[in-house]
């Protein structure tokens, strides 16, 4: 073998000799860390298993709790909806009593208009126009008396002031 050959053989061996070193102490750190991370795993570990069984219990009874909130909240529901059925028919019958009751009041207003306009009616025809014809009767006596007995005319002032009184 040639002697550069062999030197270039003993670098070789010299590095890689230092490269399994440089490992074993790579090693040796890793093992010391994996160690002291173990430690500090399993101490955190003992203090996070204590609250991770309270989570556990908590949860359970937050889920017995939000399942009995559920069903309590399903059944007021439930009777809100009969409620409101209950109310829709209420205010469904009530709108048709009222409906009926405008009817029956508006009948009643009519009735009773017919019958003020047929008392209108009548008091015109029995009443006012006997007492208009029993006026002009008495205009005409009055006149033919102070004609016959006074013989003096009126005036037209007294005429004009006769028939509007009479009106």
């Amino acid at each position: 073998m040639d002697p550069h050959t062999q030197w270039i053989m003993v670098g070789a061996f010299l590095v890689a000799a230092v490269a399994i070193v440089v490992q074993a102490c790579l090693m040796f750190a890793m093992y010391r860390t994996s160690s002291a991370m173990r430690e500090q795993l399993s101490a955190l570990s003992a203090k996070i298993e204590p609250m991770a069984e309270s989570g556990q219990r908590l949860f359970e009874e937050s889920r017995a709790q939000v399942a009995e909130i559920s069903e309590e909240a399903r059944q007021v529901l439930a009777l809100g909806r009969k409620q409101l059925v209950v109310v829709d028919e209420l205010m469904g019958e009530a709108a048709a009593r009222t409906r009926a009751q405008m009817d029956r009041i508006e009948m009643v207003v009519d009735d009773t208009v017919n019958r003020f306009q047929e008392t209108t009616s009548l008091l015109q025809n029995s009443i006012l126009k006997p007492i208009r014809q029993i006026n002009a009767l008495s205009a005409g006596i009055r006149a033919g008396l102070s004609v016959l007995l006074g013989g003096r005319r009126t005036t037209v002032e007294q005429a004009t002031h006769d028939e509007e009184m009479f009106i």
